[in-house]
């Protein structure tokens, strides 16, 4: 496997057994990082784990609930153990529940709350140090365009993802003295499981929801490797002098808004 933009980094990426986790670990397996993935999906991680070893790279999956203080700090610990630093954090785990606020049970409330937010302060916490001490690094939050831009029946994941566009910005500010940087990717509709999902939530036909989806100015839905290439971006040395942005990456969805 060549190496190239990420030769000899470690990067620790949640959310990574599906979806836009699991294509950004293999691109950053094969621009040249050792990757360690967790997820909630046990199966599917190991998986993907196994997919990249078998092309040549460095993988190692742990499998945990990112909104646990101490399944962070495991996998922090193990990443360091393994591959002896943490250069990029990718928090890119994410859940969605389509409902009004009086639809909403206070219990999906806090679960989206959980997954979306908090685990991106208790991984950015324990990974943090680790960075620094190494000289700094880099911090990708995945946040969306309803993070800066409200949507239909999305109230817990509109409020969830604005929290990540701002947490991203205090972030930057705090640890830009630590040559850390920290911005967040702000994706459109992507095709992934989880925007089929939201179809069975909210009841509709799935290709009725993929057309009304892929409504934005370059007619379609976006690719997982978009957004991983977003993410590599963020995570490599092209971007040296980017810190604190919300990256766009939805084809021109949020274009029209003011």
């Amino acid at each position: 496997m060549p190496k190239n933009q990420l030769d000899g980094k470690t990067a620790l990426i949640t959310g990574a057994a599906s979806g836009i986790g699991k294509t950004t670990a293999i691109l950053f397996a094969r621009e040249g990082a050792s990757v360690v993935l967790t997820d909630i999906n046990e199966s599917a991680g190991h998986t993907v784990a196994a997919e990249i070893t078998q092309l040549g790279g460095r993988a190692i999956f742990e499998p945990g609930d990112v909104t646990s203080a101490a399944h962070c700090q495991h996998v922090a610990a193990r990443a360091v153990r393994e591959f002896g630093g943490i250069h990029i954090l990718f928090n890119n785990a994410g859940i969605i529940r389509r409902a009004a606020v009086t639809e909403l049970s206070e219990a999906d409330w806090d679960r989206v709350m959980a997954v979306n937010v908090k685990s991106m302060f208790l991984m950015s916490r324990q990974v943090i140090p680790v960075m620094a001490s190494s000289g700094g690094g880099s911090i990708i939050n995945t946040a969306s365009g309803w993070g800066l831009a409200g949507g239909p029946r999305a109230a817990v994941y509109c409020a969830s993802k604005g929290a990540v566009v701002l947490l991203t910005k205090a972030m930057a500010i705090d640890h830009g003295p630590q040559n850390i940087r920290v911005n967040c990717i702000c994706p459109g509709d992507t095709d992934t499981a989880m925007l089929r999902n939201e179809a069975q939530q909210l009841g509709e036909p799935r290709d009725k929801f993929l057309a009304e989806s892929a409504k934005r100015p370059l007619g379609r839905v976006g690719k997982p490797e978009e957004i991983a290439q977003a993410a590599l971006f963020l995570a490599s040395e092209a971007s040296s002098f980017v810190t604190g942005t919300a990256l766009v990456v939805d084809g021109g969805g949020l274009a029209g808004s003011a």
